[in-house]
């Protein structure tokens, strides 16, 4: 796509000219690009698929720039030219990171810490579970943000007798409903 600089002519012309270009402006610059093709037969299953979770995420996206709270977030994402419309759209289809389960200062008493670092600009909760071996439940509930660690906290609620091969399972969610999910085994 060329981008056209300083251009009398051409500065901020958009739509169609003639058969072959499309000008379009972004951000204050004027764009030229050739003519989109005309799709030819019909849509496969997967692009059906596609279209319909593209569809739900312009959705999602025009809702959450409406919100104040929510468009100031994504705002604070925007740079290079992005829109915060654009931020929204891209947030809808990445699931939460979880980077890191740091079970450092978990020895299986109350008050002891697991710390998890979540990669995503909208997480809203991390929740822990700690499962025996044989699958039994120990504990569940939710971690807390740090602003000053910048990470999540999860503080223990019950002894835990025995870590050998338990399970720290993390669910993190993001504004848009994904989900990312990691595990952990003590050794």
């Amino acid at each position: 796509m060329a981008q056209s600089k300083n251009n009398v002519v051409t500065h901020g012309l958009s739509g169609l000219v003639g058969d072959m270009l499309v000008f379009s402006n972004r951000h204050g610059k004027t764009f030229v690009s050739s003519k989109p093709k005309e799709r030819i037969g019909e849509l496969s299953q997967k692009q059906l698929e596609n279209k319909a979770k593209f569809q739900e995420a312009i959705l999602y996206a025009k809702t959450a720039i409406r919100n104040e709270a929510i468009n100031e977030v994504y705002k604070k994402e925007a740079v290079d030219g992005a829109s915060t419309y654009n931020i929204a759209v891209a947030d809808f289809f990445k699931a939460p990171n979880i980077n890191e389960i740091d079970v450092r200062g978990y020895m299986g008493k109350i008050g002891d810490k697991i710390s998890i670092q979540v990669i995503d600009i909208t997480v809203e909760e991390v929740t822990v579970t700690i499962q025996n071996p044989d699958g039994t439940e120990v504990e569940h509930g939710n971690a807390t943000y740090s602003e000053l660690t910048g990470k999540w906290e999860f503080t223990a609620k019950a002894n835990n007798a025995s870590l050998d091969g338990d399970k720290i399972i993390v669910t993190a969610t993001d504004m848009p409903g994904n989900i990312g999910l990691q595990e952990k085994t003590i050794v």
